[in-house]
């Protein structure tokens, strides 16, 4: 195994990411022939802590920073930025977060949470022979009690 260097550690900030547009987003109710695409860079550690300072905790205009900071092409001020969409601008937000690591996309978050919920009320379910709507009425805390009890094979019937 090779130790990392500050290079590679900070190489990451540098590199720039295309995105594809969906063309809903742009307004265009006509299929676009071409790609529609923006670069995006990561946001680094000085961006989020310009952003926090500027915000005061307002998150639209956390948003429009993120944006401002994060769109390399086309650049845009901040007064452009506010006049966007609120889908195109959400979607811009989203898309930054992702290629900074900061948070996971919506869709992929309800995807994370859904696929071991669903497999903890299977083996609930199997078990200790309950349905889902007991199971869905237990809190997280209840449910992860009944996991390890099942797992460490306690009894809890």
């Amino acid at each position: 195994m090779m130790t990392m260097t500050a290079e590679d550690l900070l190489a990451g900030s540098s590199l720039t990411h295309e995105v594809d547009v969906p063309p809903e987003l742009l307004g265009s109710h006509e299929p676009h022939s071409t790609r529609s695409q923006v670069m995006l860079r990561p946001l680094t550690v000085r961006d989020l802590q310009r952003i926090a300072k500027a915000a005061h905790d307002d998150e639209k205009l956390s948003a429009s920073l993120i944006i401002q900071q994060g769109l390399v092409e086309p650049a845009l001020k901040l007064d452009q930025v506010s006049q966007l969409p609120a889908g195109l601008a959400r979607f811009l937000v989203d898309r930054i977060n992702s290629i900074s690591g900061i948070s996971t996309p919506q869709d992929e978050l309800a995807e994370l949470v859904q696929a071991p919920l669903a497999r903890a009320c299977f083996v609930l379910a199997k078990e200790f022979g309950w349905t889902p709507e007991e199971i869905s009425g237990m809190t997280i805390g209840q449910i992860l009690l009944y996991l390890e009890m099942a797992r460490g094979g306690g009894e809890a019937r």
